[in-house]
């Protein structure tokens, strides 16, 4: 597990690198903010991946929150909003999982 680094865009030109992903990231609380941050996974690689976001939110029973996977075909790349709700009050921290790594970077920007 790795943590993903965010980068601010001000209203100069900012340059986003991408960076390679591990099978089960973080997003640290601080760069999710009261705002969120945008995510792009891009996925290089020959085949699909699907990409998910965790839900840390519990229902009146307890139950965990539902999550939904997404798929990215391969070549392509898909923009994701993390929200402050997908932050797990317990760690700080949002977790996206990735059923594939070769070949996949991100981008992670500050809402």
């Amino acid at each position: 597990m790795a943590q993903l680094t965010a980068v601010s865009v001000t209203s100069a030109a900012t340059t986003v690198t991408a960076a390679a992903v591990s099978a089960s990231d973080t997003i640290a609380q601080a760069d999710v903010g009261t705002n969120g941050a945008l995510l792009i996974v891009i996925n290089g690689g020959g085949g699909s991946i699907t990409v998910t976001l965790s839900d840390p939110g519990k229902t009146a029973l307890g139950n965990v929150g539902t999550t939904t996977p997404q798929t990215i075909p391969a070549g392509a790349d898909r923009w994701f909003r993390v929200s402050p709700g997908h932050v797990d009050p317990s760690t700080g921290f949002a977790t996206v999982t990735y059923s594939g790594t070769t070949s996949v970077t991100y981008k992670l920007v500050r809402a």
